[in-house]
């Protein structure tokens, strides 16, 4: 077998191998009577019919293809590790040259993993950023227990205040006609976290059972429906019944009652180590952040455009997904984003970031040997099952034989072992900022 080695443009390489008559003609042979075993000839049984006849009937052409198809996997293979690429898609056939006799040269056309040199990324002094520590953390977790436990009582003798869920009817006009979506008959609304448009639920505080009133409102500049940006509105409202939210005791007979916990103080450390748990986890994405950001501030990578235009349709497809679960359009959210162009390019610097830090990720990885170890697979497979609520037998069952669940499994536990590798060997400063807020 000979090799010739062209590289093109954008990280493509054609390669263009000869294989040797003898291999190609036992290929084409092959090919024959494989296509003699599936074809109806007259006269003849299946896969007994005479090469001549078989070419006849089908073509060389149709022959030579399938010789093809059994050729080169070995042969491609062999190519790209003789030469040491670092291939990232799967190889495309461009040309070839097949008579019956002769060597058969073929060219083929791959896309290699782009070369660039890696930054120093260990034994760094780097800033991360973190949200500010909330003081109140712990004795907002256990309100927020109690309130997961509470019940819910009718207030006859007292007008609404903010703490309350109060249930009722309304019906909604802006400039003179009725919103779209506007009404609605015994809704049920938590006044201290509403949903509602600015100043609605203020607005329902102080009011007493069957009272019936109006509130006016103000749509915000930037509200999903065009009619109603910015626009002033009436609602009509009934209020038909007022809920005031009756916390339990916190004793040690109702944590045993409510949980796998036997005291008070058992609850409130477990608690503590869920606050100091979270607080970790923001360290290390602070870590994290910083550490890419350096690498990707300090690392050259010329990233091919198909490989950023894969990338903007893996994404694309990622957010229709997500949309659909959420029963959004998508029409509706391009226009949201300034339209089709103004999206594509938004995705494609996403697009480049992500494969920036892939790139830079498996870089890392094989100057370090991380690699994936069966542990890892059992470790991530029990996460996996936890999280989706499958028994581990029955992820390994379905997932276990799919390569590209298993090459995707593979990629996840890779990037996990290195991100913790950088955060290990590099020391961080971190510096509490206000805008660093965590979304609930």
């Amino acid at each position: 077998m000979e090799t010739k080695i062209k590289n093109e443009k954008d990280n493509i390489v054609s390669i263009t191998i000869t294989i040797p008559a003898k291999e190609a003609d036992s290929a084409y042979n092959t090919a024959s009577l494989k296509i003699s075993q599936h074809i109806n000839i007259n006269g003849f049984r299946k896969g007994k019919a005479p090469k001549s006849v078989v070419e006849r009937h089908v073509g060389v052409d149709r022959i030579q293809q399938e010789a093809l198809e059994i050729l080169l996997p070995k042969y491609i293979n062999q190519a790209i590790f003789d030469n040491k690429l670092d291939v990232i898609t799967q190889p495309a056939l461009t040309d070839y040259k097949f008579e019956n006799g002769k060597d058969v040269e073929v060219t083929i056309q791959v896309e290699t993993r782009p070369e660039f040199e890696l930054s120093a990324y260990k034994d760094l002094n780097l800033k991360a950023e973190i949200a500010p520590e909330d003081k109140e953390a712990f004795s907002k977790a256990l309100d927020g227990y109690l309130t997961q436990h509470s019940s819910l009582e009718l207030v006859l003798d007292r007008p609404s205040k903010e703490t309350d869920i109060v249930v009722f009817d309304f019906d909604g006009t802006c400039n003179g006609e009725a919103i779209q979506g506007g009404s609605a008959k015994g809704y049920s609304l938590d006044l201290a976290h509403s949903n509602f448009i600015p100043g609605f639920a203020e607005q329902l505080i102080g009011h007493n059972i069957k009272d019936e009133f109006d509130i006016q409102v103000t749509f915000p500049a930037d509200y999903h429906d065009e009619k109603l940006k910015g626009q002033n509105a009436t609602f009509a409202i009934k209020l038909n019944e007022i809920k005031e939210r009756v916390l339990p005791e916190l004793t040690d007979e109702f944590v045993k009652k409510v949980s796998r916990f036997s005291t008070v103080d058992e609850l409130k450390a477990d608690i503590k180590d869920y606050i100091e748990h979270q607080r970790e986890s923001m360290k290390k994405s602070g870590a994290e952040e910083a550490i890419f950001k350096s690498l990707s501030d300090n690392t050259k990578v010329d990233v091919p455009q198909g490989m950023i235009d894969r990338e903007v349709s893996l994404l694309k497809n990622e957010y229709q997904q997500r949309l659909s679960y959420q029963g959004m359009e998508w029409d509706k959210f391009v226009e949201a984003q300034g339209g089709e162009d103004k999206l594509n390019e938004t995705l494609a610097k996403d697009a480049q970031t992500r494969i920036k830090n892939s790139l830079i990720i498996d870089k890392i990885a094989k100057a370090e040997n991380i690699s994936v170890e069966q542990s890892d697979f059992t470790t991530k497979l029990s996460q996996l099952s936890s999280a989706y609520g499958i028994a581990p037998d029955q992820m390994v069952k379905q997932f276990g034989n799919n390569p590209s669940f298993l090459s995707t499994l593979s990629q996840q536990i890779i990037n996990d072992k290195v991100r913790d590798f950088l955060v290990e060997n590099n020391k961080f400063d971190y510096i509490e900022v206000e805008s660093k807020k965590v979304e609930a």
